[in-house]
């Protein structure tokens, strides 16, 4: 017995070293050898903008399907945070485990990003933050915070939660009380929180037509939202343009009018 429990002990521990092969460093000489020199130039050519991170220049769509092939890792993840890379942070917002994730790691976490396109990943573009099960009650502490960082991270989380399908996602009672919660706001806040509530609003827009009706009176009283550039010129949201597309009339069944 004694015998047995010894080798399936050592049967567990070689599997897991196996399976634990992607371990920082692998994963950073992955990045390296996906880096992209033109992404590299144009990250060294914003010294100011890049809060003290370096860059192999590496795409979000080329990271996306980096990540996939690594799949989750909650512990690769959390290591590779810790990294002074920007591609590796991201990487690790990607491949992060939804059910490994807590409250205590999502407030760290949001305090130490630094750069507009990194706190939009963090909350977003299906980063594994939002697929956690506390993302509603987050969302909902951010966008009231006083922090510009942790409201922009809201509305990213809000975004993400109008394009959830399932049972337990927000009814529309929570989706309306954001729009008002925007009405009231949005002229009090700075360009990045603005920017952050206008995709907010869109993903809002998209869900229904009640919600669709709601958020396009926002968007036409207001106009096209300003976004930040960071140092490039940035077409502002036109949220009445992409509310009214084929497309979307389509998908929630509105009548033909404009």
């Amino acid at each position: 017995m004694v015998k047995d429990a010894q080798l399936s002990y050592y049967f567990v521990k070689f599997w897991y070293n196996k399976i634990r092969l992607m371990d920082q460093g692998t994963a950073l000489s992955i990045l390296k050898e996906n880096q992209n020199e033109r992404g590299i130039s144009k990250w060294n050519e914003k010294p100011a903008k890049r809060g003290g991170l370096e860059s192999f220049g590496i795409g979000l769509t080329v990271l996306r399907k980096l990540a996939k092939k690594i799949g989750r890792d909650h512990d690769l993840a959390l290591e590779l945070w810790q990294s002074d890379i920007y591609d590796a942070k991201i990487l690790a917002l990607l491949i992060d485990d939804p059910k490994q994730i807590t409250r205590e790691q999502a407030e760290i976490q949001v305090d130490q990003v630094k750069i507009g396109h990194l706190a939009h990943v963090f909350s977003s573009c299906d980063a594994a933050l939002a697929k956690t099960e506390f993302t509603q009650d987050l969302a909902l502490e951010w966008i009231h915070s006083t922090s510009s960082v942790r409201k922009s991270c809201g509305y990213g989380l809000i975004y993400e939660l109008s394009k959830s399908k399932k049972k337990n996602a927000p009814d529309e009672k929570f989706f309306e009380d954001i729009v008002h919660h925007i009405e009231s706001n949005f002229h009090k806040e700075s360009i990045s929180v603005q920017g952050s509530m206008g995709g907010a609003l869109l993903g809002i827009g998209k869900r229904s037509a009640p919600l669709n009706r709601i958020t396009l009176n926002f968007a036409k009283a207001t106009g096209p939202i300003e976004l930040e550039s960071e140092g490039e010129y940035c077409e502002p949201l036109n949220l009445e343009k992409h509310l009214t597309s084929d497309y979307i009339r389509k998908k929630l069944e509105l009548d033909n009018e404009k």
